[in-house]
C-alpha cells in the first residue's frame, strides 16, 4: 500500500506542470548517448511518448554522427571536419542523406511507433521545411554541401501536430533548385522551435549542461542570461559544440519560445525530470 501511495504522491506532483504543459509544444534536439545507448535510448522513447499522452506536443530534431562516422569508414570516404561542421563534399553529401533519412530518422520513427505514438518521419525536403544556401566562412573555408538555412515552412508540422502525430526531422535542407544541404541539427531545432513559437526547446546532451570548466561536472552553470553570453564565449566557456546550441537558443527565445534548456541526456528519464519536476536539469538558458 505504502509504495502505491507514494505512486500516486508522484503523479500529483507532476500535476502542475501537465496542466502548464498541455497542449503545449515541446522541440526536443535528440542525439548522444540518449540515442546510442539501448536503455537510454528506451527511456527517452518513453518519455516522449508519455509527452504525448498528457497532451503536449513534442517535436523531434536529431542528429547522427557517429552513425554517418561508421558508413563513411566503411565506404572508404574520408571523414573531415572545419569549423566544428563535417566537410560534405558530393559523395560524404550521398551518406548523409541516406544515413540520417533512410536509416537514423526510420529507426526513430519506429520506436515512437512501437511504444504507442503515431510518429511521422521528415527531413527538410518535405512540403518545402527547410530552406538553406551555401555557408560561408570569412577565411574562404570551402566545406561544400554545408548549407545556412535561409527560411523554414513550418505548415507541414502544424499539420502534423494538429493531428496527434509526432514529428521526427532530420537535418537534411533544400534550395529553390532542389540542392541539397547538411546543416547542423542544433541550429534546426532552433529554427523549428522559433517557427513553432514552441514553449519549451531542450538540448539532450553528453554534459551536465554548460560547464564553467569542461572538465569538472560539478562546475554546471544552472542559468544563463543572453547578455551574459558574449562574455561566456570570450573567456572560453562557450565553446566547440556548446556554441550552435546556445544559439539556437538564443535564436529561439528572440522568436518567442519560453525556455530553452540544454541537459544531460545521459541520466535515465532526464527530459520527464526536466518538465514535470520543480528541481529540473541542466542549464537553463533565457533572457
Amino acid at each position: 500500500m505504502e509504495q502505491s501511495i507514494q505512486k500516486a504522491s508522484v503523479l500529483i506532483e507532476a500535476l502542475p506542470y501537465i496542466r502548464e504543459f498541455f497542449g503545449k509544444t515541446v522541440v526536443i534536439k535528440y542525439g548522444g548517448a540518449a540515442m546510442l545507448d539501448p536503455e537510454l535510448r528506451k527511456s527517452t522513447i518513453e518519455d516522449i511518448v508519455l509527452m504525448k499522452y498528457v497532451g503536449m506536443n513534442p517535436v523531434i530534431v536529431h542528429g547522427g554522427g557517429p552513425d554517418i562516422n561508421g558508413m563513411l569508414k566503411r565506404l572508404g570516404i574520408p571523414s573531415a571536419f572545419n569549423h566544428g561542421l563535417r566537410v560534405t563534399d558530393d559523395a560524404a553529401m550521398e551518406v548523409v542523406e541516406m544515413v540520417l533519412v533512410g536509416r537514423v530518422n526510420t529507426e526513430i520513427v519506429m520506436l515512437l511507433n512501437r511504444a504507442g505514438a503515431d510518429a511521422v518521419g521528415l527531413c527538410g525536403k518535405d512540403g518545402n521545411l527547410l530552406y538553406a544556401r551555401k555557408m560561408v566562412f570569412e577565411d574562404g573555408s570551402d566545406l561544400g554541401h554545408v548549407g545556412q538555412i535561409t527560411s523554414v515552412h513550418i505548415k507541414v508540422v502544424d499539420v502534423l501536430c494538429q493531428a496527434g502525430l509526432v514529428p521526427v526531422i532530420a537535418p537534411i535542407a533544400t534550395d529553390p533548385q532542389g540542392g541539397t544541404w547538411n546543416i547542423n541539427a542544433d541550429t534546426v531545432a532552433g529554427e523549428i522551435a522559433a517557427a513553432l513559437q514552441a514553449e519549451k526547446l531542450v538540448f539532450l546532451t553528453d554534459t551536465p549542461g554548460l560547464l564553467r570548466d569542461k572538465d569538472a561536472p560539478d562546475s554546471l552553470i544552472h542559468q544563463v542570461r543572453s547578455s551574459e553570453v558574449s562574455r561566456l564565449r570570450q573567456e572560453g566557456i562557450i565553446a566547440g559544440g556548446m556554441i550552435p546550441k546556445i544559439d539556437a537558443c538564443l535564436k529561439a527565445l528572440d522568436y518567442g519560445v519560453r525556455k530553452t534548456h540544454i541537459i544531460d541526456g545521459r541520466v535515465s528519464h532526464s527530459l520527464l525530470l526536466e518538465i514535470f519536476t520543480a528541481e529540473g536539469l541542466g542549464t537553463l538558458v533565457g533572457h
